[in-house]
């Protein structure tokens, strides 16, 4: 069975999904940040948590669609890269991981900060080294956490509901008993305090980076369309309100001084307010009292950090797992450990950053704004990616979950102001002066530290995808066909079997043109072929100037495409399209569309171009661009007469089975055989059962015309080295596309394109008919047509 035919069970009800997200929700923002945002903002710093909850509420809203319509491992990354391209995929997989990575170390220095003072009475070093003592308390859960990970250590689900409910426990009964004894808040006025307001969103909004783990479960959760965002949406509220509740307990309890002071803000909260509770009872004197409630925070505290920690350490890893599959990170630190099956470098490159981003010492609050900045960016371009793919509407996205009518567009779009307009609050400063040797200058607005880390980030990610991804990573986006979404609602112009051959070799001319019959014959009604040769002229030329002074051009051409007319004579119509262009591959993509082709056969020498070009400069935007079948011809001697065809588990092998039967029916005394490759088993008849009865199905989907077939099932363990032994005793050999989507930098997969390389024999790559997006040009060309 292949991996696009399993699914997961769905094992996970409300309750357990939002077990999850709370878990990652209710961690170390709760203890550490109250502190930081009282001094920011004050008692309104309440405003700014139920502002950044709102912005995550949307957001969530928007992961919801997403996460039913594509259920896939790296969450954000992965909506964003489909909708719109590995540029932006870029910016957001190496901003999450980032963002992950200053998390991580956000984390592991509120453990230090917490661990100190409960150490610190037993350990009389400690009590002279504060700062240092933080630091290397951060550093030695850092190292722990990442060898924890590296060795694959398994959290059990049992376990983190156990930590998700002590935590919820102690932040309920904090809450509880910090309301009970009558906080008072003496000055409350948040329209005076607006632009700090606004700023302190971005310092707290790392608290809310993790409910999106809960869509990253989407495969495994029960009735997903009602399950999923209601877990999301509960998983959002519930911390909003406990992060709301202890800013009002906080800040009625203690000064607003005092509290900015202390990087313990709940213990000193909770060692103040309980003895007045609960000094009173028998046995409990109020500095026992006081004692006992600031090791129980202190605990809770550790116990969150260490959780939060370790949850974003796994969540880089998966981010890098879905780039490096993309082809947008480099597939070396992807490698799974032989003995502990973990992503051991991926894991070791991030303990290693946040290892240095605590030792250089980066300040906790410029941590947690980072990781902020990093994820409000992508964010902003989820929401983007919502209404692309709700335009596009590509066929294989099919969320169970939309947001109602009511809601949409107004989420995505707010949602997605919303975070870029926390952004810029958080990214520039007030007017400022410089003075230099005497010379003063004058700026109206400046960087913030923050900003000015964000940005080198945004513009370093930018760089990796052009020095590296763009030459590697597919392409895709859909932003064409969400500018343009009515353009291809086209329907075919008539019933004819319509096949495009682009030629331009008179050696291998004839060969593609019998094929393009044989497919042409093969179908029943009408069918023609397009044989279409472009004379390719620079920009420099005017197109009418080069037919004009090329004639030797224009005689070949003429030449070739008599020659077409001559091999398709007798057989099926033809006719020949004579193009001046300046692309010819461009000028091919609009053949077949102007046509309403049902298949394009295309020649290829066998051999890898250089750089970017995976084929060839001319074919590659056919075989990734055009919507219709796509036949891949590399000739080889004749005769062709024993055909056959590798039967697999990839979504094309019924086209290439199709093709090869529709070869042997226009070829006389030719034969077909069905070859299958299977890898051991217990029961040596397992193994060709399972491999008669793929092609059994194959067979029967891929409807062939009656020809002489023959199947055949090799049992060996090196699959590949048996294909090749398997496939010397033919004449032709046909496969089909191994990938779901056939683009130029990672065309057909790895055996397709290596028999093609390496085989003499004729090797034809067949991939069925896929609409491939709009390009931006091309669909703002189609909007300005109207």
């Amino acid at each position: 069975m292949s991996e696009a035919d399993q699914e997961l069970a769905r094992d996970l009800g409300l309750l357990e999904a939002y077990t999850i997200g709370l878990g990652t929700m209710i961690g170390a923002g709760i203890f550490v940040l109250p502190s930081i945002a009282a001094e920011a903002a004050g008692p309104e710093s309440m405003i700014s948590f139920a502002l950044g909850g709102l912005i995550s509420l949307m957001a969530a809203l928007s992961l919801s669609e997403l996460a039913t319509g594509m259920p896939k491992a790296g969450g954000s990354y992965y909506y964003v890269n489909r909708a719109l391209g590995s540029f932006f995929g870029s910016i957001v997989g190496w901003g999450m991981w980032a963002g992950l990575t200053f998390a991580s170390a956000f984390y592991m220095l509120g453990f230090g900060q917490y661990l100190l003072p409960l150490l610190t009475p037993h350990v009389e070093f400690l009590a002279a080294m504060t700062g240092v003592g933080k630091t290397v308390a951060a550093l030695g859960m850092a190292v722990l956490l990442t060898g924890v990970n590296y060795y694959g250590v398994k959290e059990t689900g049992s376990l983190q509901n156990v930590i998700v409910i002590t935590l919820l426990g102690l932040i309920v009964g904090f809450l509880g008993l910090g309301i009970l004894s009558g906080p008072t808040i003496e000055s409350f006025d948040p329209t005076s305090k607006m632009p700090a307001i606004a700023a302190t969103i971005g310092t707290v909004y790392v608290s809310f980076i993790g409910f999106e783990v809960i869509a990253t479960s989407a495969e495994e959760i029960k009735n997903p369309s009602r399950n999923l965002p209601l877990a999301m949406i509960a998983a959002v509220v519930t911390p909003t309100i406990l992060y709301v509740g202890v800013m009002f307990v906080s800040t009625g309890t203690l000064s607003i001084e005092a509290l900015s002071k202390s990087e313990i803000p709940v213990v000193i909260v909770a060692e103040e307010f309980l003895p007045g509770l609960l000094g009173g009872l028998p046995l409990l004197s109020p500095g026992l009292v006081a004692m006992i409630g600031g090791v129980v925070m202190i605990f809770g505290a550790l116990l969150a950090t260490v959780s939060s920690a370790n949850a974003s350490i796994l969540s880089a890893a998966r981010v890098n797992f879905a780039m490096g599959r993309d082809k947008i990170l480099v597939e070396w630190l992807n490698e799974v450990h032989d003995r502990f099956r973990t992503p051991y470098r991926a894991i070791s490159v991030t303990g290693v950053l946040m290892l240095v981003l605590i030792g250089i010492g980066v300040g906790i609050g410029t941590l947690a704004e980072v990781a902020s900045f990093m994820y409000l960016l992508t964010y902003a371009l989820v929401h983007l990616a919502v209404v692309v793919l709700r335009r596009a509407d590509p066929e294989a996205y099919e969320p169970s979950f939309t947001m109602p009518s009511l809601l949409y567009p107004i989420v995505p779009i707010v949602g997605a102001l919303a975070c870029l307009g926390v952004l810029v609050q958080m990214s520039i400063t007030q007017p400022f002066t410089i003075d230099l040797a005497g010379i003063q200058a004058s700026y109206p607005v400046g960087p913030t530290p923050v900003g000015a880390i964000g940005t080198l980030m945004v513009i370093g990610s930018i760089g990796w995808y052009v020095a590296y991804a763009n030459s590697r990573a597919p392409s895709i986006s859909l932003v064409g066909d969400a500018i343009a979404p009515d353009a291809r609602e086209t329907t075919d112009i008539d019933d004819v079997y319509r096949v495009v051959v682009p030629v331009a070799n008179p050696e291998t001319e004839r060969d593609l043109i019998e094929k393009a019959v044989a497919s042409a014959r093969a179908h029943d009604g009408d069918a023609e072929i397009v044989a279409v040769n472009v004379i390719e002229v620079p920009q420099q030329t005017s197109l009418s100037q080069d037919v004009t002074f090329e004639e030797e051009r224009v005689e070949r051409q003429r030449e070739l495409l008599d020659a077409a007319r001559d091999a398709a004579s007798g057989f099926v119509g033809i006719r020949t399209r004579a193009i001046v262009g300046r692309d010819a591959g461009a000028a091919v993509l609009d053949v077949i569309e102007d046509e309403h082709a049902d298949q394009v056969v295309l020649g290829w020498s066998g051999k890898r171009s250089r750089r970017d070009h995976v084929l060839g400069s001319t074919i590659d935007p056919i075989v990734g661009q055009a919507s219709c079948d796509v036949t891949l011809v590399k000739e080889g001697p004749d005769p062709q007469n024993d055909v056959v065809v590798l039967v697999g588990q990839g979504p094309h092998t019924p086209v290439a089975v199709r093709r090869a039967a529709e070869y042997v029916a226009a070829t006389e005394d030719a034969s077909l055989t069905l070859l299958n490759v299977q890898a051991p088993g217990d029961d040596a008849a397992e193994p060709v059962a399972a491999g008669e009865a793929l092609i059994d199905d194959c067979l029967a989907e891929a409807d062939i015309p009656a020809v002489p077939t023959e199947t055949r099932v090799v049992v060996d363990e090196d699959t590949e080295t048996a294909i090749d032994d398997a496939v010397g005793e033919y004449d032709a050999i046909c496969v089909g596309a191994t990938r779901e989507s056939a683009v130029s930098q990672a065309l057909f997969g790895s055996l397709p394109e290596r028999l093609a390389s390496e085989r003499a024999e004729t090797v034809v790559i067949a991939r069925g008919s896929e609409e491939s997006p709009m390009s931006i040009r091309s669909a703002i060309a189609r909007r300005l047509e109207g």
